[in-house]
């Protein structure tokens, strides 16, 4: 792992998310049987603080990671936001386990935008994969004794084993021990099919699928699929018929099963995040770049300080997401 590589990375991201932020009209061509022609994305919530890494909750509401406030977000399925978890230490990615336990990888000190908010002093707290509830536990600091750099996304798998992107794809096993699955690859966003036989990863305008084995490791790496729409690939989830939405600059992008590419739901913003819940978990949710301030104009940050708002759209769907998973 290279943390200075992931750092210009990550700001190569955080430049092409701003450019995708500005607030856009779009109308939604319908897609059979996953969303109806004309539907309509309504905001649930927009702020200045950052939102990422997106996830449903039983009660049909939506966690949200705030990585420079240190907490996450709840959006409950009237819109009503509360502070659920705090003092984080930058968790900017979240999951839940079978045990209903909230999962997030932990960025601590590392953002890259802290020199334009006026924080210089070194980073010297590891980044992790951890457990945020019932109390903050870390799981794992390195692989093969490095850093991971600045850890993007997770899923956790039912078998208590957690797969997470950071630069490149790793699997940390119930016991904790991490190990790579494999190189050459731009990550952002990781899932996992339903019946976990399957693991997606975004590769910049594709994305790769492996065969994932009883001992969770993998094997058969392949390209699944080609973003149509164009942008690249970056968070992900799932519906109950195994279909994969992919989170893009043009919006969300939908394949089959098999990789065949069903459309893509144009979004007023450029989107990072998505997950399905609220009534039937029939309402589909995403984190996109940019928010409006309070005078209904474009939220803007000084020259050299890095815009952070974002906004949470959601749409109703035909189709249901996957019950079995938070996301």
């Amino acid at each position: 792992m290279n943390p200075k590589a992931t750092f210009l990375a990550m700001l190569v991201l955080f430049a092409c998310a701003e450019a995708a932020a500005q607030l856009r009209e779009v109308t939604v061509t319908g897609i059979p049987g996953i969303v109806a022609a004309g539907a309509k994305w309504t905001v649930a919530w927009q702020g200045t603080d950052n939102a990422d890494g997106i996830i449903g909750t039983n009660d049909g509401g939506v966690l949200f990671a705030q990585e420079q406030p240190n907490q996450v977000s709840k959006l409950d399925k009237n819109d009503r936001r509360s502070v659920l978890i705090k003092d984080t230490h930058g968790a900017g990615s979240l999951s839940m386990d079978s045990k209903n336990r909230v999962v997030a990888v932990l960025r601590t000190c590392t953002d890259p935008g802290n020199a334009g908010r006026g924080i210089t002093a070194p980073c010297t707290e590891p980044t992790a994969v951890a457990l945020l509830t019932p109390q903050r536990k870390v799981l794992a600091e390195t692989v093969d004794g490095k850093s991971f750099g600045r850890p993007n996304d997770l899923v956790a798998a039912k078998n208590g084993g957690i797969y997470f992107t950071s630069g490149g794809a790793f699997y940390m096993s119930p016991a904790a021990k991490v190990t790579s699955l494999g190189g050459e690859l731009r990550t952002n966003g990781i899932m996992l099919s339903p019946d976990e036989k399957t693991l997606y990863i975004t590769n910049g305008m594709v994305v790769v699928a492996f065969d994932v084995q009883p001992d969770g490791s993998v094997r058969n790496r392949r390209d699944f699929a080609k973003l149509e729409a164009g942008g690249a690939g970056d968070g992900m989830t799932v519906d109950a018929a195994g279909r994969l939405y992919v989170t893009s600059g043009p919006g969300v992008q939908v394949f089959g099963p098999q990789g065949k590419y069903l459309g893509v739901i144009p979004t007023p913003r450029g989107v990072i995040s998505a997950a399905f819940s609220g009534p039937g978990k029939k309402t589909l949710y995403v984190v996109a770049g940019g928010a409006l301030g309070p005078d209904e104009k474009e939220f803007q940050t000084p020259e050299g300080v890095r815009n952070n708002a974002k906004t949470i759209f959601k749409i109703p769907m035909l189709t249901q997401g996957f019950k079995g998973r938070a996301k």
